[in-house]
């Protein structure tokens, strides 16, 4: 089978377009072939050895793809030969044929497109979890999205807004402001003017008329974070998402303790490992909210596999508005 394969860690010359062999299929997963797949941020961090989870070489990158149940394991009871499914791997995704748990497969609905169903995992899984589970969203909550144009933040502006919360998209470059309220963003703050703690805070207290937000989803880290943190409502909640900027904040636990906020962290990869249900329901929910009409991922660009080069680079550069889709058949 052709698949992107990584031959050496932090060298994109060394990634490559290639034959392979197969995937083996264990007795509790599922092998597809692929139509689509999509980029996701860990993908830049794992060829460049940043991330939590590195493979040992080489092997192919991707956590998602779409496609056809081609053949199941022996102990497989919830899909069949022909099924149209979305499947999530650590990695592996970038490839004609694709192996998973079965635990990380999920049934499409049957007008859901290839390429718009591998765009709808883990950014919205993510996004989905952080707003229920770790942040208890109500409707009529005030939401703060911090990286608002990306993957994460984008399905997170769109789902809290289909719950019924006010949403407040933050960007780093006006040119995206558009696509943050296409995509249901009630107001646009910018993490561009200086100094960010003060104008960011100016902004958010137009916005909610100095209340404050209920609800910070945090991609970016760094800077973002601590002036974040100083737009929180009374008895608000911030869930750590990531460092996109690039520096992990550390916490002054007063400010915490004064405001009687919460601070936590989610990161999809835990639930796959300790809460599996909890995935499958956000899944369910997520492809629910997209029959209802309330959700549509935001698609920049759909590559051919021979151009997956041009997929990292536009994650590096910030480039990508939504997510970024790969074609493997």
């Amino acid at each position: 089978m052709r698949a992107v394969v990584v031959n050496e860690i932090n060298n994109r010359n060394a990634v490559l377009v290639t034959d392979t062999d197969a995937p083996i299929l264990g007795p509790e997963h599922v092998l597809i072939d692929a139509v689509s797949a999509s980029f996701n941020f860990p993908d830049v961090l794992q060829i460049d050895g940043k991330y939590q989870i590195i493979p040992p070489l080489p092997f192919i990158p991707g956590k998602e793809a779409a496609g056809v149940v081609t053949n199941v394991g022996p102990a497989v009871t919830e899909f069949d030969v022909g099924d149209r499914v979305l499947v999530e791997v650590e990695y592996g995704a970038f490839a004609e044929q694709v192996a998973a748990p079965v635990q990380r497969v999920y049934r499409l609905p049957d007008e859901l497109d290839m390429s718009t169903a591998a765009a709808m995992g883990l950014v919205y899984q993510t996004a989905y979890i952080a707003l229920t589970d770790r942040a208890g969203l109500r409707k009529g909550d005030t939401v703060l999205v911090t990286g608002a144009t990306g993957g994460v933040g984008l399905a997170a502006v769109q789902i809290a807004k289909a719950m019924g919360a006010t949403v407040l998209a933050a960007i780093g470059n006006p040119a995206k402001a558009d696509a943050a309220r296409a995509a249901g963003a009630d107001h646009v703050v910018n993490l561009f003017e200086e100094p960010l703690a003060d104008r960011l805070r100016e902004q958010v207290n137009v916005a909610t008329n100095s209340r404050g937000v209920d609800i910070v989803l945090d991609v970016v880290g760094g800077d973002v974070f601590d002036a974040a943190l100083r737009c929180i409502a009374f008895g608000g909640r911030i869930v750590v998402l990531g460092f996109t900027a690039g520096r992990i904040p550390s916490l002054k636990t007063n400010y915490v303790l004064l405001k009687n906020i919460a601070v936590v962290g989610m990161t999809v990869n835990g639930y796959f490992q300790h809460r599996p249900d909890t995935v499958r329901v956000a899944q369910d929910a997520i492809f629910a909210l997209w029959k209802d009409g309330q959700l549509q991922p935001v698609i920049h660009t759909e590559l051919a596999l021979d151009d997956f080069a041009d997929g990292f680079k536009m994650l590096d550069e910030r480039e990508a508005i939504g997510k970024i889709v790969l074609a493997i058949r």
